[in-house]
Order: structure tokens, then C-alpha cells, then sequence
């Protein structure tokens, strides 16, 4: 990976190293319903795509697995980390530290919006940006510009904002 993209990564998760949607842990408001690994009807796992260069961090770690998503970004895979329930807090993925947000394509930029992939299992979602820590907000917000600088990232986030296009349609 280009040192660009290794330093926008590494800035983007330590932005949201110590902030989550809500000032207390937002996990005992839901359960941590979003660290619950699921299995799909079709025997798939659920997890958090990795962004460019993050399965590298979690190829041996003994909380989760690194599978092959189904997905493609341009002609490779994209990583997905599936965890146990559990993980240490600083090791959380961009996904998760990003979660229940997503950065969605708006013209040469991009607008910081809540996900509706999250729907099924966040309880702030009928309440909307308003409901979470401003802090939070502000920190995913700094996070996804370091991510949106860099030409790789920017290029999974548009990937992304497709699957999640495509994901609203159904």
C-alpha cells in the first residue's frame, strides 16, 4: 500500500480512536447488537468490510477472521472482518469506528449521512445525527476527509456508496 494511503488510514482510525455515537457506550443501549456476528440464511457470515490496507492489521489476530467478501473493488476482493462478539476497543476496524455513519458521493465530494444498512440493528437511527455525540459527528466527519484525500480510499468509499445505493433500491 502507498504511504498516502497507509497515513490517511491510520489518521482517519485515530480521529475515532476514543469517540462513539453517543457520549456512553452506545453498545448498552442495543446490546451490542452491532458486534453480534451474524450468519445469513445462506450460511454467510456478516461482518465490516475492511477499507484498503486494513486486512493486513487483522490477518492474525485471535478475535476475528478475514474472509473474502463477495464483493469486488475494481478487480480485487474486498476483505470482511468477521469477529467473535468482542474486540479490543483500539483495534476496532474504520467501519466500525465509523458506525452507524457512511460517507455518501456528492458530486467531487462527499456528505457525512447515517447508513441504512444500519437500520436493522441501531436504535438511533429513527432519531437521526441530532441524537448522537456531536463529537462523534464531528470526528467521522475529519476521519472520511482523510480517507476522501486519498485516491484508493476514495475509490472504496465510491464503491461503497454504490453498494449502499444499491442496498436502498431493495
Amino acid at each position: 500500500m502507498r504511504t498516502s494511503a497507509f497515513d490517511s488510514l491510520r489518521a482517519a482510525r485515530e480521529e475515532l480512536r476514543d469517540v462513539t455515537p453517543l457520549k456512553s457506550d452506545c453498545g448498552r443501549l442495543c446490546g451490542a447488537a452491532c458486534c453480534l456476528p451474524m450468519v445469513s440464511e445462506g450460511g454467510h457470515s456478516s461482518g465490516m468490510y475492511l477499507f484498503p490496507g486494513e486486512g493486513a492489521l487483522y490477518e492474525s489476530c485471535g478475535w476475528a477472521r478475514v474472509l473474502p467478501a463477495a464483493w469486488t473493488v475494481g478487480c480485487r476482493k474486498v476483505p470482511l472482518l468477521v469477529c467473535e462478539g468482542s474486540c479490543p476497543r483500539e483495534n476496532r476496524p474504520m467501519a466500525c469506528r465509523i458506525f452507524p455513519l457512511c460517507a455518501r458521493s456528492d458530486g467531487p465530494g462527499f456528505i457525512l449521512q447515517l447508513d441504512p444498512r444500519a437500520w436493522p440493528v441501531c436504535p438511533l437511527m429513527p432519531h437521526g445525527l441530532s441524537a448522537m455525540d456531536p463529537a462523534f459527528v464531528a470526528a467521522a466527519r475529519v476521519a472520511l476527509d482523510a480517507l476522501w484525500s486519498c485516491p484508493e480510499h476514495r475509490a472504496f468509499l465510491l464503491a461503497l456508496d454504490g453498494l449502499i445505493a444499491q442496498h436502498e433500491s431493495f
